[in-house]
């Protein structure tokens, strides 16, 4: 039976592939590297008690989600718990929570009307979102600085409650009118994020101010201390 060195070792390849890279000479080289599931499984195998926490870790972390799995109560509670760890106030989580079900009731849809995962899932979204905001979600991330960070976890309330207006619209519309395939949604996505496009732009004309925003709720960073 081979040990978990030698399945590594055998496996290598496929864990670990050549992605070319920028090195500190500015020359672009071809090194291995992995993938967050590539480098899970390099821990698994990692003989080294050092390697144990990590382990006990993973351990952990794939039996509370076979628990969500069987229960998605409890992913929904273990959602909020992070959120409040992270500082956001409870009405902003309860709006946040309310539109990660409009999320899932829109893709449910979606799933049901011919609608590929992934890359057409993106689409649509975006569409939604250049309806409803003017901008498509990677625009989006640029207004408000962001990186790899989840956009609507950076939505204040009207940010929030405009996206979820976009895509209930998008799931009533399509409910009702039945598109099928990706093209047919694109134009439903078209129109629901129109409908609350149009209550965006009649918000922003009594107000006088942008829905759109720069907030976000990154941690703030430290002032550097001045020499005396």
């Amino acid at each position: 039976m081979l040990s978990r060195d030698e399945q590594l070792k055998l496996n290598w390849g496929t864990i670990c592939t050549p992605l070319e890279m920028k090195a500190a000479d500015g020359k672009k080289r071809k090194i291995q590297a992995a993938d967050l599931k590539g480098i899970f499984r390099i821990i698994q195998s990692i003989p080294s008690p050092k390697a144990e926490p990590f382990k006990r870790w993973l351990a952990q972390v794939g039996s509370e989600r076979i628990e969500e799995i069987e229960n998605p109560e409890i992913a929904t509670q273990r959602t909020r718990e992070l959120y409040k760890l992270k500082g956001y106030p409870d009405d902003w989580i309860e709006k946040r929570m309310r539109s990660i079900a409009i999320r899932e009731e829109l893709t449910e849809e979606w799933k049901n009307h011919g609608v590929k995962e992934n890359v057409e899932y993106a689409i649509l979204t975006a569409e939604i979102s250049k309806a409803t905001f003017g901008l498509i979600p990677s625009e989006y991330k640029q207004v408000k600085g962001l990186k790899s960070q989840n956009l609507r976890d950076h939505f204040n309330d009207l940010e929030l409650i405009f996206s979820m207006l976009g895509e209930a619209s998008t799931t009533a519309i399509v409910r009702t009118q039945n598109p099928k395939g990706f093209v047919q949604n694109k134009q439903a996505a078209h129109q629901g994020g129109k409908i609350a496009g149009d209550a965006r732009k009649a918000l922003e004309l009594k107000t006088g101010e942008n829905v759109v925003s720069k907030d976000n709720f990154l941690p703030k960073k430290k002032q550097a201390k001045g020499l005396n």
